[in-house]
């Protein structure tokens, strides 16, 4: 049986509902909706984690942040774990990565949490002992996002890496990003740090956190890159290796912010068309403390506007941050044509599975919020899921099945008749692109762990959230509030639920299913090594 050929695009920082096949009024995507035309669209997808490295290193090994260990932004993703791309290579296939990976840090900068200081009088354990597993993150294989890497004169790549044997990396957000673009672009305009960055920006009248106009031409943007290699990598394939299967990840850093759309995708859209968000239009809702705490620190103006963390806005600066991150996901769009037209021009369409998803969303203005943080709003954990497979001539299917980052992993392995590692968690999804009756999960779990403390506290946050498609329930460690929400009849989250008593029970309900959750989420491997 021939193996089926896969292309998982992804995208970063992209919530659901900003594709016209899940129903956005005013972006187009016509190439990401002609996909989903072809397939089988997930209606109730959601992240493991709503942050980037968890939920791409969740992606890769189809387990849960707490089991492989990357809980929060900062953590290398171990180059023990397996991923379902050590397994399809294993199997034969070609393996490529073209775009970003951040299953690395790639900032360079120092972390915000260290082990507990050594009391006066002890003796400190030595630089290996200082965790209760040894990790060996300061291997320099673990340094290879980050930019002293790429500031050596040849940088390359040590493969395979975390099973891809060809990889094309970008590291960073914006136009201000690294790894095997910066090569590229300077090939293409040596004058690149005359149009790189804020400082070089063009000028315009948004008021938007982090907006600028980029000096960079659309031509010369990492999104132009993405699309180039991979359209390369498929000629390439097609000319020598016709006959092996490929598995090609393309992966689009935008339209994370800033929120910089290079050319004519900055005033493609206008923010006028796009409408202000509930949370500035209803005087009866009361925020919960993280989120009431993000929103008196930027009233005060001791919000950070420059980072990475959930801030609040206004009602203006929303409308251009969506207008902004519509022209990101249009370009993106464009891109992802061409890659498709060129897997056509290939001959290799019918024989490849092309998967469209993203590592989780932004706030853009809902709950006057942006960007993301410790708040497990919609708008930020449930992302897009689109599956298009040539076996299976299913055709603009939606799939109300409740499912979860580590399933693709799953999904993947079994579309290629490849039996799944020990420990994988994730759960196949091919029953539902096969137009089955979903018998699939009854609740998603989520998890969210950061280096630094919520506004308006001084622990740590770690946050798990079940879903089981009406109730969002989110426990809070060191906190005697949560939250419960009915999605079915407060769909915008407004009314949280914790204490009401007429709720109590469902609240009970879901805390016993978070438990049960929280137990089968505990690792299973390695494996016993004979009866003891």
């Amino acid at each position: 049986m021939k193996q089926p050929n896969f292309i998982l695009f992804i995208t970063d920082q992209h919530r659901a509902d900003f594709l016209g096949c899940y129903g956005h009024p005013v972006v187009k995507t016509p190439n990401v909706d002609s996909i989903a035309a072809r397939g089988v669209a997930f209606d109730r997808f959601f992240v493991a984690s709503p942050v980037c490295m968890p939920n791409r290193a969740s992606l890769m090994t189809g387990r849960m942040p707490s089991v492989h260990g990357v809980r929060c932004n900062g953590i290398p993703l171990s180059r023990d774990a397996v991923t379902f791309v050590d397994l399809l290579r294993d199997a034969g296939y070609a393996t490529a990565l073209v775009g970003k990976s951040h299953l690395q840090n790639f900032t360079g900068s120092p972390p915000m949490v260290s082990p507990p200081a050594v009391p006066e009088g002890y003796h400190a354990p030595s630089e290996e002992l200082r965790h209760a597993i040894r990790n060996g993150f300061m291997d320099p294989a673990y340094g290879q996002e980050e930019p002293d890497f790429w500031a050596q004169e040849h940088p390359k790549i040590s493969t395979p890496f975390y099973g891809f044997d060809r990889v094309d990396l970008v590291t960073g957000h914006g136009d201000t990003v690294g790894g095997d673009y910066v090569r590229w672009l300077l090939e293409r305009a040596p004058n690149a740090d005359q149009l790189l960055g804020p400082k070089n920006s063009l000028p315009h009248d948004y008021i938007c956190p982090q907006a600028y106009r980029t000096a960079v031409p659309p031509e010369f943007y990492s999104t132009a890159f993405v699309g180039e290699r991979a359209d390369t990598f498929l000629r390439d394939h097609a000319h020598a290796h016709a006959e092996q299967p490929f598995f090609l990840m393309v992966s689009f850093p935008d339209p994370h912010h800033p929120f910089n759309p290079p050319g004519r995708y900055w005033d493609m859209y206008d923010p006028d068309d796009f409408p202000v968000p509930e949370a500035f239009t209803r005087n009866d809702w009361t925020p919960p403390p993280h989120v009431r705490a993000a929103l008196e620190q930027r009233e005060r103006g001791e919000a950070n506007l420059e980072g990475m963390r959930t801030i609040g806005v206004s009602a203006r600066e929303a409308q251009e941050a969506r207008a902004l991150t519509a022209g990101m996901i249009t370009y993106v769009d464009d891109a992802i044509g061409r890659v498709l037209r060129s897997l056509e021009a290939s001959g290799m369409q019918e024989d490849t599975v092309v998967i469209f998803t993203t590592d989780h969303g932004d706030h853009l203005g809902d709950h006057r919020l942006l960007l993301k943080g410790p708040e497990q709003y919609q708008s930020i954990v449930r992302v897009p899921l689109v599956w298009s497979d040539p076996e299976h001539k299913t055709r603009s299917v939606r799939s109300k099945a409740l499912a979860s980052t580590i399933d693709i992993p799953a999904t993947i392995l079994d579309c290629a008749h490849i039996a799944p590692y020990a420990g994988l968690q994730g759960q196949s999804l091919m029953p539902c692109v096969r137009g089955e009756e979903p018998k699939h999960r009854d609740a998603v779990m989520i998890q969210y762990e950061h280096q630094a403390p919520v506004a308006g506290s001084s622990a740590l946050p770690r946050i798990h959230s079940l879903i089981d498609g009406r109730w969002r329930l989110s426990v809070f460690q060191h906190a005697s509030w949560g939250e419960l929400y009915d999605l079915e009849n407060d769909p915008g989250e407004f009314e949280n639920l914790w204490d009401s008593t007429s709720h109590a029970d469902v609240r009970a309900r879901l805390m016993e299913r978070l438990a049960y959750a929280e137990i089968a989420c505990v690792d299973r491997v390695p494996l016993p090594t004979g009866r003891a």
